[in-house]
């Protein structure tokens, strides 16, 4: 699997597409003299000039994790090259779907990974489910892990480039805790806290993603989900805006917003849902 390069625009002219499919929004006039080509679902753009231009790929969110304080799920991995290479001809756009969040005998699902050529970004790991190791999934930022008895479980692992890795979990016999947030392209999440006291929230929370602005306006892709707490108090927020919030006690967690590759939180109590992670997307820009 290709990883992410720069390549300098001293001396190479900038790209110009003559086609695409897959429905992508064509803004040409938020941007003097840039048309932006944005992806929100899988398809090609066809290259006609070689060139540079501004690229942005998404992975998918993970999925908040299932049980009793389930791990939030991570964002996805975040690419943004102002300077980046596209060759010419009809090249493959994949957008990574979000992961689903686990529950019953499942597991939870890492989002899935998105791509335009050799630019490509990994989908957020899950977060972590007390019925499966507790330890949160790896990918391009890593799962909270759940909360549990005995010792603390670990974060999933993130992609160097792409996002961070998750954050130490918490373990101890106590009957009340809360799960560790999922990472994100901007940090690492919250580890949760535990505390035999149900009036607290211990639950850790997301972390923020990048703060990317491609489109004309600045938008944060890629932030984790908050973790569960088996408490009424409340879950762990989610990394800004666009990632779930965990579940709690009477709540089920929720689910990250459609196309900006933000993490699903996790379950509060096996009774509920976790939250599912949302789509990623590509963008690209020429002129």
């Amino acid at each position: 699997m290709p990883y992410f390069a720069t390549v300098s625009a001293g001396g190479v002219p900038k790209a110009t597409v003559t086609g695409t499919t897959g429905s992508p929004t064509v803004d040409t006039s938020t941007r003097a003299g840039k048309t932006i080509y944005n992806f929100t679902g899988s398809g090609t753009i066809t290259i006609g000039t070689a060139g540079s231009c501004e690229v942005l790929v998404v992975g998918g969110g993970g999925g908040g994790g299932y049980g009793n304080f389930g791990g939030g799920g991570a964002g996805g991995g975040v690419v943004y090259l102002t300077n980046a290479y596209l060759p010419s001809g009809t090249l493959t756009v994949t957008v990574g779907a979000g992961g689903v969040g686990a529950y019953g005998d499942t597991t939870a699902k890492t989002g899935g990974s998105s791509r335009v050529d050799n630019y490509f970004a990994m989908g957020g790991g899950a977060g972590g489910s007390n019925s499966f190791g507790y330890v949160g999934g790896s990918g391009g930022s890593g799962g909270g892990p759940a909360w549990g008895t005995g010792s603390g479980s670990a974060g999933g692992k993130g992609l160097l480039g792409q996002g961070n890795n998750g954050p130490t979990g918490v373990g101890n016999s106590l009957v009340f805790g809360g799960a560790g947030g999922g990472s994100g392209a901007g940090g690492t999440g919250g580890t949760g806290s535990n505390d035999n006291n149900s009036a607290y929230n211990h639950a850790g929370s997301g972390a923020q993603g990048q703060s990317v602005n491609i489109t004309g306006t600045s938008l944060t892709f890629g932030s984790g989900g908050g973790g569960g707490d088996g408490n009424w108090s409340g879950g762990g927020m989610g990394g800004g805006t666009n990632a779930g919030t965990g579940g709690t006690s009477n709540a089920v967690g929720t689910a990250g917003t459609a196309l900006f590759g933000a993490g699903g939180g996790g379950a509060g109590v096996s009774s509920q849902n976790p939250g599912a992670g949302s789509s990623g997307r590509v963008v690209v820009v020429v002129g």
